[in-house]
């Protein structure tokens, strides 16, 4: 049977699409929501065919690619007045491109490139398309955890990755207050709760091992 789950597959996902587009044929013409089902389903057989040959470069490109074009056209057809897809398409593509760098993924170098131009891609469109308000503070907060957790998880400094990552938080609540809303001081409650991390790592953690 395992000489013959490729073929299935293919097989199962043209039967199936050709059911959900007479379904959509039949019971609302007017919207093709099929296309949504179908390109799942042909994610389906070509997942199972790379990790059979253990091709997971050629998987990520794919799949990458499928997502792409998907977004890509929903926006054109449905909001050709506004580029949303930009938003996502970025991040996506790092996806092959992690795979493809292999060990050197794992490194801090691309973890600071990586977020280093999604920090500046996201300024960039922020800038051109919505100027009124600084929505790039969220995906820079974001990635920003991908070079600090790198750095600690191979220094193996885990006590000093929560003061780091403490402030990161408190930094990024102030600044959103300071945007969102500077008339009303409401950072201080959850700058309080973070505080407790580091505090608990250096008394339950830290500490011990001092003492020991």
């Amino acid at each position: 049977m395992k000489k013959y789950d490729v073929g299935f597959a293919v097989a199962g996902s043209v039967m199936s699409m050709i059911f959900f587009m007479l379904v959509n044929y039949l019971t609302s013409s007017q919207y093709p929501w099929f296309i949504y089902p179908s390109i799942l389903l042909l994610l389906w057989p070509i997942g199972l065919y790379s990790k059979k040959n253990g091709n997971y470069k050629l998987l990520s490109i794919i799949y990458s690619l499928f997502i792409i074009v998907l977004i890509i056209a929903e926006n054109i057809f449905y909001s050709p007045n506004y580029a949303w897809s930009l938003y996502a398409v970025y991040p996506i593509l790092w996806w092959p491109i992690l795979v493809f760098l292999g060990k050197k993924a794992k490194t801090i170098r691309v973890a600071l490139i990586g977020s280093l131009s999604m920090i500046l891609y996201y300024s960039i469109l922020n800038a051109f398309h919505s100027p009124g308000y600084l929505w790039f503070i969220y995906p820079t907060f974001v990635v920003l955890w991908w070079p600090l957790s790198v750095f600690h998880a191979w220094k193996k400094t885990y006590y000093k990755f929560s003061i780091h990552a403490s402030i990161l938080l408190i930094t990024f609540f102030i600044c959103v207050n300071i945007i969102s809303s500077p008339h009303t001081i409401w950072a201080v409650y959850p700058i309080f709760c973070v505080l407790w991390w580091p505090l608990s790592m250096y008394y339950f953690v830290y500490n011990r091992r001092v003492e020991e």
